[in-house]
């Protein structure tokens, strides 16, 4: 049936050494979620009830007051946005942009406002709200996000991910504290991160979560955190978040990813590190091209292979890249840094095999030009 799929539309096989992206569909599901979103696309509910119940249930196992699914994380900062602003009120509901609702301002670090496959502040945009910008490209600290805070301002958002400047950045805790400390909530884009209690440990106001990144469930959002916040953007799916809905197999899908993953957790570094060992020695014995483990940027336990293409290789690793991807399969890498000679390969979702014809092609291509 695979392979039916993908002759029916003509479609290339895909290698997957990128990571959890979007443009390839995230993430694998396992069959005990697949078992969920066959019961939910099945099976009629009463909507409201349903996203009542599971998000109580998934806010309990989290430990958090109030927890929401939705159909994606951009989605959760386009509602929290509205949420803050529209602060529980129905006329904001069905009027979002009327002007009685003039404080709107979102706070971020400018290292902060980046593109993740589209940029923080379109999502802050739609749902009414107006970025402002605190420090500098390459520094931000709790002073530089007090400054900016006015009585126009609704939230302070705050973005872990691997894609934000890492270097001289205010951490969470110091955001939560100047945000608190002026009565406002704080906003977390945790999109891939991997540790669903941390935050609400931290007493972080709205956390917003992929469903199918680090928790491998399907195409969905997940929005926890304080009640009054969440009662908030609950309210808003009936607004702007109607063009977001979800469907109840997939909300199903991920509340049962969500049970699997806090029981199994993600693969450890460690494990990583051992399935990676063999690959970066047989990325190395390729002609021009040089193999070293390296940790993620944003300080997860993900491990991968860095390859830095040789100054007097035949192609650059922008070229590599490209001849990569154009094969069939289609093997795709991080290529954040091929401006710099180093192209990346994750290896969650890759398998023994999988490097195996990662290496060849790589030779191939080395070999040939």
């Amino acid at each position: 049936m695979t392979d039916d799929v993908y002759q029916r539309y003509s479609l290339k096989h895909v290698i997957n050494a990128s990571g959890k992206m979007t443009i390839l569909g995230v993430s694998k599901v396992s069959n005990t979620v697949l078992a969920a979103q066959k019961v939910g696309g099945q099976n009629f509910f009463e909507m409201a009830a349903l996203t009542e119940k599971t998000g109580q249930h998934i806010a309990k196992l989290l430990g958090a007051e109030g927890a929401l699914v939705i159909n994606s994380a951009s989605a959760g900062l386009a509602l929290a946005t509205a949420a803050v602003i529209g602060q529980g009120s129905e006329y904001h509901v069905y009027h979002p942009n009327a002007p009685r609702f003039n404080k709107r301002e979102i706070v971020m670090p400018k290292g902060h406002n980046v593109d993740y496959g589209a940029p923080e502040e379109v999502m802050i945009e739609l749902g009414g709200g107006q970025v402002v910008e605190a420090g500098y490209a390459n520094m931000c600290t709790p002073d530089h996000v007090d400054m900016m805070i006015t009585d126009q301002t609704v939230a302070v958002l705050y973005v872990k991910s691997h894609h934000t400047v890492q270097k001289s950045m205010l951490s969470i805790e110091d955001a939560l504290t100047v945000a608190h400390k002026h009565g406002l909530p704080l906003i977390l884009d945790a999109a891939a991160e991997e540790d669903l209690r941390k935050y609400v440990q931290l007493g972080v106001d709205i956390v917003v979560f992929s469903g199918a990144k680090a928790i491998e469930g399907p195409a969905s959002g997940l929005v926890f955190g304080k009640q009054p916040y969440i009662d908030w953007i609950e309210m808003q799916t009936h607004g702007i978040g109607r063009a977001m809905k979800i469907g109840k197999d997939n909300i199903l899908g991920l509340t049962a990813a969500i049970e699997q993953y806090l029981q199994d957790g993600p693969e450890d570094g460690e494990h990583m590190k051992a399935r990676l060992a063999p690959f970066l020695t047989a990325l190395n014995e390729v002609p021009g091209l040089t193999a070293t483990q390296a940790q993620d940027g944003a300080g997860r336990e993900i491990y991968r292979a860095s390859v830095k293409v040789a100054a007097d290789a035949p192609l650059d690793a922008k070229a590599v890249t490209a001849a990569l991807k154009s094969g069939n399969p289609a093997i795709y890498t991080r290529e954040y840094r091929a401006n710099e000679g180093i192209i990346e390969f994750d290896i969650r979702a890759v398998d023994e095999g999988e490097m195996a014809q990662i290496v060849a092609r790589l030779r191939q291509i080395m070999e040939e030009n």
